[in-house]
């Protein structure tokens, strides 16, 4: 049961990793300092939380559907216009706060444009600091700056460190012969997604490639095994 808790391997090496703290740094020192040009550094901090955990995301795991241009712009919008609509209609408190960033994920969801660090926005944007409170409507103005000096960042950075982003959608695996002729497809996989009725930050045309390179390298494995076995 214990052992369940423990965290799976890291499929990333070390350079990895200081690649992407590299550019998460710079990503989102570059998002504050552009807000603060134009909004001031009170209401740019205010943001800061969010948009630290967008850059993780968009350059740790860009490859992620959760790490999308659509995904970050798209969920920065729905979270800003919901919480300045709820905190106008119902006032600034707790209960609001979580009600705005109940709602920004629903709209999230049914937009496509599903973004965790932007139920952070939405909280944040409700309990807002008095600068950014002052700005009204106009607040949407350094969120979707942010977002997308954010996104900006991360496209220039991750294709100059030969991390291809955005993810370009998955091409038609070719297909392999099997015994049975029951060749798993992407619409196999996204029928058997929707019944785990949970949410996977993976397309079934990313997994169609994996299993069948999985079964490339397999067959790689038993030919060579029966080769190794005549000599």
């Amino acid at each position: 049961m214990f052992a369940r808790w423990l965290p799976a391997a890291i499929n990333t090496r070390p350079s990895e990793w200081s690649r992407a703290a590299i550019g998460m740094s710079l990503g989102t020192m570059f998002s504050v300092w552009l807000c603060s040009q134009v909004f001031g550094m009170q209401v740019a901090l205010h943001l800061i939380g969010p948009l630290g955990a967008s850059a993780v995301l968009l350059f740790a795991v860009s490859s992620g559907a959760l790490a999308q241009p659509w995904s970050i712009l798209g969920g920065y919008l729905c979270a800003g216009v919901v919480s300045l609509l709820v905190a106008h209609v119902l006032g600034r408190t707790l209960g609001s706060a979580c009600l705005a960033a109940g709602m920004a994920l629903i709209l999230m969801c049914w937009l496509r444009c599903l973004h965790p660090p932007a139920g952070a926005l939405a909280l944040l944007m409700v309990v807002a600091d008095p600068a950014t409170i002052a700005l009204e409507w106009k607040a949407l103005g350094p969120v979707m700056l942010s977002a997308s000096t954010m996104l900006l960042s991360a496209l220039a950075y991750n294709n100059l460190t030969r991390i291809r982003y955005p993810k370009r959608p998955a091409e038609p695996a070719p297909m392999m012969p099997v015994p049975d002729s029951q060749a798993i497809t992407a619409a196999d996989l996204k029928l058997a997604l929707a019944d785990m009725e949970a949410f996977y930050d993976v397309t079934p045309e990313d997994l169609e490639q994996l299993i069948h390179a999985s079964e490339l390298h397999a067959r790689r494995r038993s030919i060579g095994e029966v080769l190794s076995s005549r000599t």
